[in-house]
């Protein structure tokens, strides 16, 4: 085994993991107990105050400034109470992280004594300078000024004796430079356009939110091993490696037994996840090894969003206690699955109704049928732009191959639920309907509950699949932010909610009467969204060519999916719904390709230093010494030594010929990003270093991977994927 393998596994064995204290209470006793949400705000705010922060809540209005003094006072003397010395605005900016300046409460006074303080002007908005976050052009590094806004509708928290307030972050311009600031927007235009849809069928709603349950997978790996790989260490995946001779072919580790390290792991944040309100559910092994996932009850979206970003960072920080790393990048390992992070989504009514879900008459299923054609449409309408909103670098690792959905739009409804929808097509004419028509039909969409019930499957293989009751978003990435495409899907669907109304309005206005232009509607909506449902697998290669025939297009290319945010038609889907304007698409456009081009930059350097400083002297090394073992050999047996040496001979002529591809392919690559950083367009940089450094990444690891299975393991200076993939 290498030096630094020796290294690495001595250092395992002198940090075992800690025991793990928990708290032996029931879960249920101690669940938010750190989140000021409405049980400790009844009793730490006046009963009016109360009321108003409630009302703003769901109405979406500003507070007043008199009774953020009130709540400000109300939540410092709960978070003292709770240990809190500091409070920060908790915000999230365009770098799939989050960020946090703590200040404390601390005041001095006059005469030299101190106090604690915390005033609603400092709860309501901040100005943290945070001039070096992504913006995109919309500010230069000298303009620091920006701010950040308290968002009632996500309840603060305490973190590590920290009072965190969850936060909108704008630029002084008032343009967004977050994610949350519209997401917010997007839930709002989406609840607009869904209470007035809903209002056809039931006039009691006023209030629709979309609702998200994500599934996080992650891997873990053991600390010491993880230092002892850089790549890691800077890039969250393995640049080298040759595949395990055993990783996951045998389907041993999905839903296996859970390991005790990593329980005690995933029972630590779990615990802290509770007592932060967040409502996880599910844990289990995943399909690689090392690889797992948790998955949390329904919330509101943009709760679920914090809590999602808040989860990671806590798992971060847990992993450390028990001498683990946890990996969120798509795709760590090559040739093992990598990552998602799939963003159930659905449709909520202040009336109690997922409208996502089939109900038991043929008027609520009709109003589900509405919401089901409307979001077809929009998957069908603005694919490319969804597809657009989950790529990064990192994901484009995992999208396309047999474990993660392709890089072409297509939703999954179940053979039995196509049928239904072919069959509504098929009966509903342009013509009025007879009554015994309509009632026929009535009662064929009564019969929905049944048909989801009984006959509707999953597949795993569809980017966007309907599962009985939501709509599962499985091509998001495992490290991203789940705003962007939460939030980019909330638009097109409220867009198509706009146009389905409007055409319902228009037959009304001709006389048709509203359940007869319902159902014309609806169908049209079918027949307009054919193209994209599709029930076969998705990682075939026939499916691309039928994809292709339909005329869906497939973005294979990061840099140019990031153009979807900059066409008119979705310049003008953003603008009409007033989520985010001209200026913020074209930032986050730059920030998006910009991101990417960094990455791409660190992995190129990184494999360059391990290639020329690790991997190089190493095979040399081990080249020399069979060089030498030849010697010796033809020194006692001169006349024979091409038989008795010939396999040494044939080694040092392959070593020599991968260490020369590598040098070769090292140097070009060396070229090809000088030449694209004397490019300034970061988009055009972007797409340069797709196309010609990322290519020269893969062939210096081809020869790389080719080395590892050469040479003496003793000598090979990295841990390899049988020790980082092994049991832990």
């Amino acid at each position: 085994m290498g030096t630094l393998r020796f290294k690495a596994l001595d250092e395992l064995n002198r940090r075992l993991p800690s025991k793990v204290t928990l708290s032996d209470k029931k879960v249920s006793e101690y669940f938010g107990i750190d989140v000021f949400g409405k049980a400790q705000m009844r009793q730490y705010l006046s009963k009016d105050v109360y009321e108003s922060v409630i009302e703003a809540i769901e109405t979406g209005q500003r507070i007043d400034r008199k009774i953020a003094n009130q709540v400000a006072e109300g939540m410092k003397v709960w978070a003292i109470e709770r240990g809190a010395t500091h409070y920060t605005h908790w915000f999230q900016p365009l770098n799939d992280s989050t960020a946090e300046k703590h200040d404390a409460f601390l005041e001095p006074d006059l005469h030299g004594d101190s106090f604690e303080a915390f005033k609603g002007d400092l709860l309501v908005q901040q100005e943290p300078d945070a001039s070096s976050f992504p913006s995109g052009g919309l500010r230069n590094t000298f303009e620091a000024r920006g701010y950040s806004a308290w968002d009632p509708s996500s309840p603060a928290f305490i973190m590590d004796r920290t009072l965190c307030i969850p936060s909108i972050f704008i630029a002084y311009t008032g343009v967004a430079l977050d994610f949350k600031t519209p997401l917010l927007k997007s839930m709002a235009a989406l609840d607009k356009a869904a209470v007035e849809v809903c209002q056809l069928f039931d006039k009691d709603v006023t209030k629709v939110v979309p609702t998200l349950g994500w599934e996080q997978e992650y891997f873990l790996v053991d600390e010491a091993l993880y230092n002892a790989r850089p790549d890691l260490v800077q890039t969250g995946r393995t640049l080298m490696g040759h595949t395990a001779a055993k990783d996951q072919q045998l389907e041993d580790h999905y839903w296996a037994a859970i390991p005790e390290r990593v329980s005690n792991f995933m029972k630590e944040f779990e615990e802290r996840a509770y007592r932060l309100g967040i409502p996880l559910k599910t844990r289990h092994n995943e399909v690689a090894p090392n690889q797992f996932e948790c998955a949390p009850l329904f919330e509101e979206a943009n709760i679920a969003v914090d809590h999602n970003t808040l989860l990671m960072s806590i798992m971060r920080r847990v992993a450390g206690k028990h001498k683990l790393k946890v990996l969120f990048h798509e795709k760590p390992f090559a040739g093992v699955n990598g990552s998602g992070k799939h963003c159930n989504w659905s449709l909520a009514t202040d009336t109690g109704v997922n409208l996502l879900a089939p109900g038991k008459t043929p008027k609520s299923n009709m109003q589900f049928l509405a919401f089901f054609v409307s979001t077809l449409k929009a998957a069908n309408e603005y694919g490319t732009l969804l597809m657009a909103s989950i790529a990064s670098e990192t994901n484009s690792h995992r999208l396309g191959g047999n474990e993660a959905p392709p890089s072409i739009m297509s939703v999954f409804t179940g053979a039995t639920m196509n049928d239904m929808l072919d069959s509504i097509e098929k009966r509903i004419s342009q013509q009025k309907l007879t009554p015994d028509e309509k009632t026929e039909i009535k009662l064929d969409i009564g019969k929905i509950p049944e048909i989801l019930l009984d006959n509707t499957d999953r597949n795993r293989t569809s980017p966007f699949a309907f599962t009985g009751n939501r709509f599962e978003f499985r091509a998001a990435g495992s490290s991203s932010n789940c705003a962007m495409p939460i939030l980019v899907l909330n638009t097109v669907v409220a867009d198509k909610l706009v146009e389905f109304k409007d055409e319902v309005d228009k037959l009304t206005e001709k006389g048709v009467k509203k359940d007869e232009a319902i159902l014309q509607v609806i169908r049209k909506f079918i027949i307009d969204s054919k193209n994209i449902r599709f029930e076969g697998n998705g990682y075939s290669n026939e499916w691309l060519k039928e994809a292709a025939e339909r005329g869906l297009k497939s973005i294979n290319s990061v840099p140019m999916a990031f153009k979807e945010y900059i066409t008119p038609a979705n310049m003008a889907l953003f603008n009409r719904h007033k989520v985010l304007n001209d200026t913020e698409l074209y930032a986050r456009y730059e920030i998006k390709n910009e991101t990417y081009l960094k990455k791409v930059q660190i992995e190129s350097r990184i494999i360059n230093d391990l290639a020329g400083n690790h991997i190089i002297p190493i095979a040399i090394k081990y080249q020399n010494f069979l060089i030498e073992n030849v010697k010796g050999i033809k020194d006692i047996f001169p006349s024979e030594v091409e038989e008795l040496a010939g396999e040494e001979m044939n080694t040092i002529r392959t070593i020599i010929n991968h260490v020369n591809a590598i040098r070769s392919a090292s140097d070009l690559m060396l070229s090809k990003r000088k030449k694209w950083n004397r490019v300034e367009n970061i988009p055009e940089r972007a797409l340069g270093y797709e196309n010609e450094v990322v290519p020269l990444m893969t062939e210096i690891r081809k020869h790389i991977d080719a080395l590892e299975m050469i040479i003496d393991d003793q000598l090979w200076p990295l841990p390899k994927y049988r020790e980082l993939l092994a049991a832990l």
